[in-house]
């Protein structure tokens, strides 16, 4: 099946480009309210499931044992840009184990957020560990071993304590039993296990609204929602989608993306979860794609409106800072069913 347009990318008034992909919009009994393309093909989630994957870290007890907060839980859900503030919360979780950054095994990377790296390099600094995007949750993995009493090191083995609750966790969102023959390792080490997008969806719907969860795991569920609604930019960073959606919406919307071109969300105040793949790996087209259902489906303000129309149609500028093209949603994506 030939998956539908979603983006079109416009320079001037041409159509220069266009980005196809599935999305699925799933409720917490796996009833849709909109499917476009093949939503039951499995997609490798990447980063859009850390939030779920910071379930073990309450679930285990390790969040309170150590103390963790809102910050804390908020970086262990990230797909952070490597600022001051993403780095000193890591670090701090870590000292709370009694770790430090060489027990991370998901390499190490410049920062994201730009003026981060140059400071790091005017200092003539290194990057390491704590600043891969992905530091979080393995600091959150760290900790949740050594609450559950189990050795810290290989915790990025499928078989490792740690990642088999991770597993059960996923498994428990999505209502599907993940076979390990198909489990493969994600940029930053970990396993990562394929699901079909519809079932990612109702996991993110039941993350939001703890419907199909037992109570343990839907309270877990609601304080790391709660963690990254009050956050926010400790969940992704300085004018990333993420951080500029919730900072906005509050604990109305869940947003995560990942790499690949997928992107997740939960709407808990009308029970749905979203899943987006497009096709070709562009975050730029998920984004638009995310921000056009969120305007779709929530109860929106004028104030509202406004902060989702740049969202929807993001401007396209060179390196001048002049205006050259947009992105758009095509019109499927725009139809009232």
């Amino acid at each position: 099946m030939t998956s539908p347009v979603l983006v079109e990318v416009l320079r001037g008034s041409l159509l220069e480009s266009e980005h196809r992909g599935r999305v699925a919009v799933i409720d917490a009994d796996g009833n849709a309210v909109l499917r476009l393309g093949d939503v039951a093909r499995p997609v490798f989630p990447r980063s859009a499931v850390k939030p779920l994957q910071a379930l073990p870290l309450v679930e285990t007890g390790a969040a309170d044992r150590f103390g963790f907060g809102a910050d804390e839980l908020a970086v262990a859900s990230a797909s952070h840009a490597g600022e001051p503030a993403h780095v000193a919360t890591v670090e701090r979780m870590l000292g709370r184990a009694g770790l430090d950054a060489a027990a991370l095994a998901c390499g190490a990377h410049p920062p994201g957020h730009a003026a981060s790296a140059q400071a790091l390099a005017r200092a003539r600094r290194e990057p390491s560990a704590l600043h891969n995007n992905c530091s979080g949750k393995h600091a959150g993995f760290l900790c949740a071993a050594c609450a559950m009493g189990a050795d810290p090191a290989g915790y990025t083995d499928p078989a490792h304590p740690v990642q088999r609750e991770v597993k059960a966790a996923l498994e428990a969102n999505a209502g599907i039993a993940l076979d390990d023959r198909s489990c493969a390792i994600d940029g930053c080490s970990v396993p990562t296990w394929p699901l079909p997008l519809e079932k990612l969806a109702c996991g993110f719907a039941r993350f939001g609204t703890g419907r199909g969860l037992d109570p343990r795991r839907g309270e877990a569920a609601a304080r790391i929602r709660a963690a990254c609604a009050a956050r926010p930019h400790l969940v992704a960073g300085t004018g990333r989608f993420c951080t500029r959606v919730m900072e906005h919406f509050g604990d109305r919307v869940l947003v995560k993306g990942g790499a690949e071109g997928v992107a997740c969300g939960a709407l808990p105040e009308i029970g749905l979860g979203i899943a987006i793949k497009c096709d070709d790996g562009a975050g730029r087209a998920a984004e638009v794609v995310m921000a056009t259902i969120i305007s779709r489906l929530l109860a929106l303000d004028d104030v509202d409106r406004a902060m989702l129309d740049d969202l929807v149609r993001p401007a396209l500028c060179n390196w001048n800072g002049i205006e050259v093209g947009a992105l758009r949603p095509a019109g499927i994506l725009l139809q009232r069913t």
